[in-house]
């Protein structure tokens, strides 16, 4: 088995200056991907897996902050629903799937079946063993029908961790974020590691490949999220034969868009003058 969490260089982390400069760019680089999308009809699904209060939800509201709301939806995932047990695990994910052309961002996932339901024993090893092939072949009739899967796994270190439920836990306005539930999976920390780097060797796949995110540094983290899922559109688009560009046709380029802006904003300021 691999030891990808052990490896993960945890020390990476980003200047406030140039998070903030590279943070705009992204997202206006992201805003032209959602559109280029839209376009062409193609889905992108963004998976969100990691230990708690790694920094999912600080990425994923990174990466929509400036996209087109209409454009995409947010799922987070908790434990199924009496009704939905019922049926298949995966049933539900199914139900979730956003349109071609949209864009659907899960805060955790089908992963659960290898991850929390392995763990605690919600489900038998032969569940959970088989779950592997099932995820695969999920996965592989997506991108072959017009999808783009993007799979991140945010880590911390253990020490991170503890530091973030301890200032959870004395905000007022983030304590609801913490549960009793997270003090007892942190007791499983090396459980739920041994099933990540379990998960990472049977269901990393060109088609849809995990990229695990250091998360220690948030900036860091979030930036990293945003490059990469630039990165991964633009590469399985060239695999379709498509080349990323912007509205004219060109490369696109989030400085061009943000100067654009700004002139469109001193043109209307000037109009507004005239007309007073």
């Amino acid at each position: 088995m691999s030891e990808r969490l052990k490896n993960l260089n945890l020390s990476k982390k980003i200047d406030k200056e140039s998070y903030f400069q590279k943070l705009e760019v992204l997202q206006y680089e992201m805003l032209n991907a959602q559109q280029f999308l839209l376009k062409n009809k193609i889905g992108l699904i963004l998976v969100f897996e990691g230990m708690d209060a790694a920094g999912k939800g600080g990425a994923i509201k990174r990466i929509t902050e400036r996209i087109d709301p209409r454009g995409y939806i947010v799922h987070p995932i908790s434990a199924p629903q009496p009704h939905e047990l019922r049926y298949n695990y995966m049933h539900r994910f199914w139900r979730k799937l956003p349109q071609h052309g949209q864009i659907g961002i899960f805060d955790r996932s089908w992963y659960g079946r290898v991850l929390v339901e392995r763990v605690e024993g919600f489900a038998t090893k032969k569940e959970w063993s088989r779950a592997y092939e099932e995820i695969n072949n999920f996965e592989k009739m997506l991108t072959d029908g017009n999808y783009i899967i993007v799979k991140y796994w945010l880590h911390v270190s253990k020490e991170e961790q503890l530091q973030r439920f301890l200032d959870r836990e004395n905000d007022p306005y983030k304590a609801w974020k913490l549960t009793d539930e997270d003090w007892r999976n942190r007791e499983k920390w090396e459980r739920y590691e041994v099933a990540a780097e379990e998960m990472f060797d049977k269901t990393d796949k060109d088609n849809a490949a995990w990229i695990l995110v250091p998360g220690n540094n948030k900036k860091y983290a979030r930036i990293h999220v945003l490059e990469e899922t630039l990165r991964q559109i633009e590469y399985h688009l060239e695999e379709r034969g498509l080349k990323l560009t912007d509205a004219l046709g060109n490369e696109p380029d989030g400085e061009v868009m943000i100067e654009e802006k700004e002139k469109q904003k001193k043109r209307k300021k000037k109009k507004n003058k005239k007309t007073k």
